[in-house]
């Protein structure tokens, strides 16, 4: 396992960290096999272990604070706040701020997190109350580093002048996701982070399941729950398909399993910091692990740029922008009708 520089923190983290979304979800491991993944990942060289309050509703938060103990020294612990956790328990103002903090600490059975993260935008609150309020948790020791998640570029430049402006702490990291499937960071996120000297930790590498390998894709367990990543009645899922097709016929070119050119290739852009990885069992980590020294040549990230080019995503259903309340609420995106004159 190589490390990397989480941006300007100076804190050292693997290429590969592990993403627990699985743990606590139906279908997903037990307590005892969700040991036995941390374990191994902990003996691999992994060392940040990324979860959310909102997994399984607080269940993956517990079963990792189980599965790390005895060994949180080895561990940088990543969690996330901000999505909903119950009627008017969600956001990022200081009130819930300062509850869902307590409540992954107690999940966790941890005095301290590492890197507390906004798990999205708050429309609702503004950036130097939220600042403000993480701000806050570090003079109290209760939390190392702030991030975000899934910020645009605009809204991460606000941020780090909100901090500025009122002398706050700044975001240190960003959570974007990011494959060959999804390469929209490219264009601004990542040179938005870079100029501000941020961390990132990417998600989804394998998109969705689309690179994981399996021989049918829109078939696996990912294809149930989320239908329109997979839907191929979609032109941009057909898209996908035939993407696919083509980097198969490269992975086999080049010798190489489809998931390792996955994950080399997130890797290889300079912005990244690590990869979160999401097994569900102990053979997926072990496969995704013998991948941790693959590195893709100029000649190879330049078929995949033919493949998919660089800078979009083959889906724009994919984007999580379109999740955004200024796209999704037509009321914010049209001027009001003037009111007709008197008679």
């Amino acid at each position: 396992m190589r490390y990397r520089t989480l941006g300007a923190t100076g804190v050292e983290v693997s290429e590969f960290s592990l993403g627990t979304m699985n743990f606590g979800f139906p279908g997903g491991p037990t307590m005892d096999d969700a040991t036995a993944i941390v374990h191994r990942a902990l003996d691999a060289g992994i060392n940040l272990i990324d979860t959310a309050d909102v997994y399984s509703l607080g269940e993956s938060e517990r079963m990792v604070g189980r599965a790390v103990r005895g060994r949180r020294d080895e561990v940088v612990l990543a969690t996330k706040f901000g999505l909903p956790m119950g009627e008017r328990r969600r956001g990022a103002s200081a009130w819930w701020i300062k509850r869902s903090v307590e409540d992954s600490l107690r999940r966790m059975g941890v005095e301290h997190i590492d890197l507390y993260q906004l798990h999205r935008p708050d429309p609702a609150t503004r950036l130097d109350e939220t600042l403000a309020a993480l701000g806050d948790l570090i003079t109290a020791g209760k939390v190392r580093m702030i991030g975000a998640s899934t910020f645009p570029a605009e809204l991460i430049v606000e941020a780090q002048w909100a901090a500025q402006r009122a002398g706050l702490r700044p975001l240190r990291t960003e959570q974007p996701r990011y494959s060959i499937f999804n390469r929209t960071p490219e264009a601004h996120v990542f040179p938005t982070v870079q100029r501000h000297g941020m961390g990132v930790l990417t998600y989804g590498p394998l998109a969705s399941g689309w690179l994981s390998g399996r021989a049918t894709p829109t078939e696996g367990t990912r294809a149930g729950l989320e239908a329109r990543v997979f839907d191929l009645n979609s032109p941009g899922n057909r898209a996908k398909l035939q993407a696919l097709t083509d980097l198969r016929s490269l992975a086999d070119e080049i010798g190489m399993p489809l998931p390792h050119l996955a994950l080399a290739f997130v890797r290889a852009h300079p912005a990244v910091s690590t990869v979160l990885i999401g097994p569900r069992t102990l053979d997926q980590l072990d496969g995704l692990l013998v991948g941790a020294d693959v590195r893709l040549t100029d000649d190879v990230l330049d078929r995949i740029d033919e493949i998919v080019p660089a800078g979009g995503e083959l889906n724009a259903a994919d984007n999580y922008a379109a999740d955004s309340p200024a796209v999704t609420d037509k009321r914010l995106r049209r001027r009001a009708q003037p009111s007709a004159a008197p008679a």
